[in-house]
């Protein structure tokens, strides 16, 4: 496994079922002899869980037998929904939040549950900043919806 791997393997705080590949948030690993430098973005500038994700980088490459280890935050280009991978939008629809479109105005989106795209936003906000919360008017299950941006 590569130092990349490693790194790539994290899990988003905040979506669980994402690791930071999935999520589209890591730009680079890059070796200079002992060191280690993680180049990541955050999904918007003021993401609460780029602490919490730093430190779960830091704990990967320790346990990997790194000790010398910076992580760099980047703005540029900034990070957009459609960087989640295919492979991340079906694991988030197999956890029952559906992914992000892929286009920024968002008037519906398909239950991850039953498919179906009558649906409605109950909160432009969910358990998470960059989730909303909705609901199917099919099965009346609420769920939880990533924003695009």
């Amino acid at each position: 496994m590569t130092l990349f791997d490693v790194v790539a393997a994290v899990k988003d705080p905040e979506l669980r079922v994402l690791n930071l590949a999935e999520l589209g948030i890591l730009r680079d690993v890059s070796v200079d002899g002992d060191a280690v430098t993680v180049t990541i973005t955050p999904t918007y500038s003021g993401c609460p869980a780029m602490d919490l994700i730093r430190a779960d980088i830091e704990s990967a490459l320790h346990e990997a037998g790194v000790s010398e280890i910076s992580v760099k935050t980047v703005l540029d280009p900034p990070w957009s929904t459609d960087m989640i991978t295919e492979e991340g939008r079906s694991k988030l629809a197999a956890a029952g939040i559906a992914p992000p479109g892929r286009v920024f105005v968002t008037l519906s989106v398909r239950c991850p549950r039953c498919g179906s795209p009558a649906t409605e936003q109950l909160s432009r906000f969910g358990s998470t900043a960059c989730k909303s919360l909705w609901r199917c008017t099919s099965c009346l299950e609420p769920f939880d919806a990533v924003k695009a941006i």
